[in-house]
């Protein structure tokens, strides 16, 4: 029998919206296929003239409806993300971020909090190391009796992606530490960049190749680090500068300049502008000086990074959540463009927020063609004032006008001032929309300031009828700082909920068991080898910390540093879920114990309440639960006499700030709280302290002077 001959697509002019929007996930899931065989294994599957093809086709839909453009369309995206062909490597010592300025007052606060925090007086001097912000891939590298063992991604923060071998093509990382007395264990961070004139060589012989160019520097570096075979690596040239360390046996030096010194005698590249600054002002003049040079320097920058030199400062600063108090990045100022809007949007949150998109003529800003704009909310685009403060209140917004948009911190893309004189006459002004967009149409509401005014936020009424809420559950869910699978982006996500595949986060992790009725590896874009890795990658997320499962549920109000209070403050999801299901009962006891932890509110402890008073919520969370292992948080440390221990500071302290009493506490393995209960172990008392002390002393718990505490800790 002769094969049935493949129906010819409908021609693009002649698709209905409908029949557009399918179309777009089918072809995205086809090209997210042939970018992994093409970028991940090198082993393309199609001509490069069929693969023209579908690029094609998908951007000729794409520009007849662009409503239906997204983050993740491929016309968004360069190549493809890592997915399984490099293990996992938790890092001993997170990899973490820093706090950003924008400001020059912003870095003047800085300054001044670590005064307060160290309680050091105008007189004494703070030393900070200041140096370029490389804008490339963070890199940890593992050296082990001087030998190169391992090189991993930043990741997530704890844990990274494997990619020794291709490290060892970079000419700037030494595979054996010169020098003396090199510590038994060092691990050395630092920024993996490309040069700008490589960059366009590169780019050169990308398109006369035919193939892929790549956006900016930092891409391309990115793209170049994350190739399976090492000699495409190698054949690109990426440089990399040492600035930061993780785990170290024994520490070289004693300041961050004295650091930078030592690396460069083990044999890396350090940055020749890293310079030690005494003061504020020699801070901002160092700023204004590497931004005045950086159109001139052969590497992309987007800031200066201030560090407090002394080791032992940084030490008794901390860290605040995933941030260092010690260190901040003060950014350059946005770079701006003009462009016409073309449209505007609503975009369903995950907890209903409804934000409008300026749909934008496509501009280049700071080397990122940007298409897309945030607009806030009904506010702001009218001009009556709320967020975007450098948008001129009285200017309104509307389709067709001529804007000035930059991008905030040169990430997020905002719109700062609209040319009147340019607006096309008739122009209407725009009218936000009473109902949500989603199929139900269900009313939008403004919410209430915690004065009982209106706010400037709409939100859909319809919660998790909402399939808009639905599926932003779901990305929250697989993101990066919840469960991390990958393969699922948008696309999927959207597709495999329409299908009814997935409609909540429990179905992924029964995906696999159900596909011998769903068939993925038949469907168009999928094959046996990519469904295999879909499966892995789900499989490979079944064990997840509790802090990072809280966050994922994507109760409202929990981010990750409350999320990771909660997580410590309970330890195990057993107690969190307890507590969880007695403070939805209005438990008092229950409700009580919770406003005791240390940033916890009464703001999340309501939102808890609704979540698992909800009984649709509970059902989630059951049979997810039943899918997953969730890890108990941290262990206090055991060694000290505070390990496990509950602390409330209270009174104006003299020996160290509240934020260094904190900080101390939990480093001891304590647990800090912010009220006193029945539970608490120990109270330490400033001057003046008040009704926490009262209450204390009415419960017989512990209370300590700043001295008894300081011979308790042994600090």
């Amino acid at each position: 029998m002769a094969a049935k001959a493949k129906k010819a697509p409908v021609a693009v002019e002649k698709l209905t919206k409908a029949q557009a929007k399918v179309e777009l996930k089918r072809l995205a899931l086809e090209i997210a296929m042939h970018d992994e065989r093409y970028y991940q294994k090198d082993a393309p599957t199609v001509s490069d003239a069929e693969y023209d093809r579908l690029r094609l086709r998908y951007n000729a839909i794409e520009a007849r409806f662009p409503e239906l453009q997204t983050a993740d369309s491929p016309s968004q995206k360069i190549g493809a993300a890592p997915s399984g062909r490099f293990k996992k490597v938790r890092h001993a010592v997170p990899m973490l971020s820093l706090d950003n300025a924008f400001a020059e007052q912003d870095v003047i606060d800085f300054v001044a909090r670590i005064r307060r925090f160290l309680k050091l007086d105008e007189s004494e001097k703070i030393a900070f190391s200041a140096e370029p912000k490389i804008d490339g891939l963070s890199m940890s590298l593992r050296y082990e009796d001087g030998e190169l063992v391992t090189a991993a991604t930043r990741g997530d923060g704890a844990e990274g992606e494997d990619v020794t071998a291709n490290i060892c093509t970079l000419k700037d990382v030494p595979k054996k530490l010169q020098g003396h007395h090199i510590p038994p264990v060092c691990e050395v961070r630092g920024e993996v960049y490309m040069t700008k004139a490589a960059f366009l060589a590169l780019n050169e012989r990308q398109k006369e190749a035919g193939e892929t160019i790549f956006a900016n520097p930092r891409n391309s570096a990115a793209g170049s680090l994350r190739q399976k075979n090492p000699a495409i690596t190698a054949s690109r040239p990426l440089g990399f500068f040492a600035y930061a360390w993780g785990e170290m046996s024994e520490m070289p030096a004693d300041t961050q300049s004295g650091m930078i010194t030592w690396f460069e005698h083990c044999g890396f590249q350090t940055n020749p502008l890293t310079k030690v600054c005494h003061s504020v002002e020699q801070l901002l003049d160092f700023h204004r000086k590497i931004e005045a040079q950086r159109s001139h320097l052969d590497y992309d920058i987007d800031g200066v990074v201030y560090k407090v030199d002394r080791l032992d400062w940084q030490e008794r600063l901390g860290f605040v959540s995933r941030t260092p108090r010690w260190a901040i990045a003060h950014k350059f100022p946005a770079e701006r463009a003009i462009t016409v809007l073309k449209d505007i949007e609503i975009q369903v949150g995950r907890t209903g927020a409804l934000t409008p998109v300026g749909k934008l003529e496509p501009v280049s800003v700071g080397g990122v063609i940007v298409q897309n704009v945030t607009l806030h909310n009904e506010d702001y685009i009218k001009g009556i004032g709320g967020k975007g403060e450098e948008l001129r209140e009285g200017r309104d917004i509307r389709i067709g006008d001529t804007v000035i948009i930059q991008r905030a911190g040169d990430v997020i893309p905002q719109v700062v001032d609209v040319a009147i004189d340019k607006r096309p006459k008739g122009a209407k002004e725009y009218h936000f929309p009473k109902k949500c967009p989603c199929p139900l149409h269900t009313d939008i509401v403004r919410e209430e300031t915690a004065t009982g005014e209106e706010g400037s936020r709409a939100r859909c009424t319809g919660e998790f009828a909402c399939p808009f809420q639905k599926i932003q559950h779901l990305m929250l869910f697989v993101s990066r700082r919840a469960f991390d699978i990958e393969g699922f982006g948008e696309k999927q996500i959207e597709y495999f909920f329409d299908q009814g595949w997935v409609k909540e986060p429990g179905d992924i992790f029964t995906l696999e068991a159900r596909n011998k009725t769903i068939k993925l590896e038949e469907i168009e874009g999928y094959g046996e080898t990519s469904v295999r890795n879909l499966f892995h990658a789900i499989n490979e997320q079944r064990d997840i910390s509790l802090d990072r499962f809280i966050y994922a549920l994507g109760i409202r109000h929990v981010g990750e540093t409350t999320a990771l209070a909660l997580a410590r403050g309970y330890g195990s999801w057993e107690a969190f879920h307890d507590a969880c299901l007695k403070v939805a009962k209005g438990d008092e006891a229950a409700v009580a114990d919770m406003d005791a932890l240390d940033q916890i509110g009464d703001t999340v402890i309501e939102a808890i309440a609704a979540y698992f008073g909800e009984s649709h919520n509970r059902g989630i969370v059951e049979r997810l639960t039943r899918q997953v292992t969730i890890r108990d948080a941290e262990k206090p440390k055991k060694d000290t006499a505070v390990a496990g221990k509950t602390v409330v500071f209270t009174g104006s302290l003299t020996k160290f700030t509240r934020d260094e009493a904190k900080a101390l506490a939990e480093r001891l393995g304590a647990k800090v709280a912010g009220s006193v209960s029945a539970k608490t172990d120990y109270v330490v008392a400033g001057e003046e302290a008040g009704s926490k002390l009262t209450k204390a002393k009415e419960l017989g718990v512990a209370v300590l002077t700043e001295d008894e505490w300081l011979k308790l800790t042994g600090v």
